[in-house]
C-alpha cells in the first residue's frame, strides 16, 4: 500500500491527540498519581518496545502477508475481496482475544503482562504500555496468525491500525454518557467496558479481554458489564503494586523478573 507509514503514523498520532484532549476536557475518573511520571515511563516503554520489534522483525506482519497470497485458510476459498478483508480482521481480533486470555492464564506470560496492569491509573498511554518482551511475543503470534489465516495485506494494515487506535481509546480516561456507552459497547470495546479489566479485584481483572470487538467476551462468558465498586470508587492496578515510587521506568522493565505475580494468573498452582 502506498504511503502506508504515513497512514499508520497519522492514525496513531490523531487518535492519541484526540483521546488525550478528551481526557483533559472530560475525564471519567480523578487520577491518583503523577501524570508526568506515568507518561514519561509509559511513553518510554512504548518507544523501546517499538524499536526492539523493528530491530528483530524487519519484515512486519503486513509485509509477511504479501508472501502468503496463495496459502492460509482464506486463500483456499473463493471470497469477494471485501468479505475476505473483513473475515481476516475478525479472525485476527479473535486471535488477539485468545492471546490476551492466555497472558492472563499462564503464570510465566502473566509476569510479562502484569507490567501493563501495574499502572495505578489508566489513560491513553496505558494502552501503549506493554513490556518489550510481550510486544515481541505478540508480533510472533501475529506472524503465525498471518500464516494460518492467509489475509490480504490490506486486512493486516487495517487491523494493526485498529488495534493501536482502539487500545488507546478503550484505555482512555474519558467520559462517555452511559446511554451512549450502552449502545457503543455492542459494536466496540468502550473505555467503561475495558476499565473493569483493570480493577484490582481478581475476578474483574480476569474479564473483558477484548480489544476491538466486544463479542468474544460475551460469546465465551468472560464479559462483565460493570465493576462491583462502580467506576468512581473502583481501585485500578494490582494489589501487590501500590507504591507509586516503585513504578519508575527501570523498575517497570524489571517487574517480570523481580515482581510478585500475586494470585491473578488463572492457571496458577493451587496450594
Amino acid at each position: 500500500m502506498n504511503n502506508e507509514a504515513t497512514i499508520r503514523l497519522t492514525a496513531f498520532f490523531g487518535v492519541f491527540a484526540a483521546v488525550a484532549v478528551w481526557e483533559f476536557l472530560a475525564p471519567r475518573k480523578q487520577v491518583t498519581t503523577s501524570k508526568a511520571i506515568r507518561w514519561f515511563s509509559n511513553i518510554s516503554i512504548t518507544i523501546l518496545g517499538t524499536a526492539i520489534v523493528r530491530g528483530l522483525f524487519p519484515v512486519l506482519a503486513a509485509a509477511f502477508a504479501a508472501d502468503q497470497s496463495s496459502s492460509g485458510i482464506l486463500n483456499q476459498f473463493f471470497l469477494p475481496y471485501p468479505l475476505k478483508v473483513f473475515g481476516a480482521i475478525l479472525a485476527f481480533d479473535l486471535v488477539i482475544y485468545g492471546q490476551h486470555f492466555m497472558f492472563h492464564s499462564i503464570p510465566l506470560l502473566w509476569r510479562l503482562h502484569m507490567m501493563h496492569h501495574a499502572d495505578l491509573d489508566i489513560d491513553v498511554t496505558t494502552g501503549l504500555r506493554f513490556h518489550p518482551f510481550e510486544v515481541v511475543l505478540s508480533m510472533g503470534i501475529k506472524i503465525i496468525a498471518v500464516m494460518i489465516i492467509g489475509p490480504p495485506v490490506l486486512a493486516v494494515i487495517i487491523f494493526e491500525i485498529l488495534l493501536n487506535g482502539t487500545s488507546m481509546f478503550n484505555h482512555g480516561n474519558i467520559l462517555i454518557p452511559l446511554n451512549v456507552d450502552r449502545v457503543l459497547r455492542l459494536i466496540i470495546v468502550t473505555p467503561d467496558m475495558h476499565r473493569v479489566h483493570h480493577s484490582v479485584i481478581i475476578k474483574e481483572t480476569n474479564s473483558n479481554f477484548g480489544f476491538n470487538f466486544p463479542w468474544w467476551d460475551r460469546l465465551f462468558g468472560t464479559y462483565r458489564a460493570q465493576p462491583t465498586a462502580g467506576h468512581d470508587n473502583m481501585t485500578i492496578g494490582l494489589s501487590q503494586f501500590r507504591d507509586e515510587k516503585k513504578l519508575t521506568l527501570l523498575l517497570l522493565l524489571a517487574l517480570p523478573f523481580v515482581g510478585r505475580p500475586g494470585i491473578y494468573p488463572m492457571l496458577r498452582k493451587r496450594r
